[in-house]
């Protein structure tokens, strides 16, 4: 085994892809959870008013159960190293306008990653 693999920390992660909201109101929440333990991030997303916070709730709980289940990672040391979103394919529609015009919708979609680790005390 190399040195690297001896030290490596193990993370557990969890993503979410093609998700039907707009990444730009995804980051406004991941921002707020961000490097935070994850029970404190479970309490913001649950009582913070935003579209976003209902799917990344179960993702930061699918998280977790990762960590708990294949990585045997103690749940009270748990943080949220790493969180980002991209976007996905943008489903376009139509919307008839005055005049015979057609004015384009697009409909984002979002690809979300939470990445949790264990604090090193």
């Amino acid at each position: 085994m190399s040195e690297a693999a001896i030290n490596e920390v193990p993370v557990a992660t969890a993503k979410a892809t093609y998700l039907r909201i707009a990444p730009r109101k995804v980051q406004i929440v991941l921002d707020l959870i961000r490097n935070q333990p994850a029970d404190k991030a479970l309490a913001i997303l649950k009582y913070t008013p935003k579209a976003a916070c209902e799917p990344l709730l179960k993702l930061l709980n699918s998280a977790i159960a990762n960590a708990e289940n294949n990585y045997d990672m103690d749940v009270d040391k748990l943080y949220v190293a790493e969180c980002y979103v991209g976007q996905g394919p943008t489903l376009k529609r139509i919307r008839p306008r005055a005049q015979g015009r057609a004015n384009r919708i697009n409909k984002k979609t979002s690809h979300i990653t939470l990445v949790l680790k264990e604090k090193e005390d």
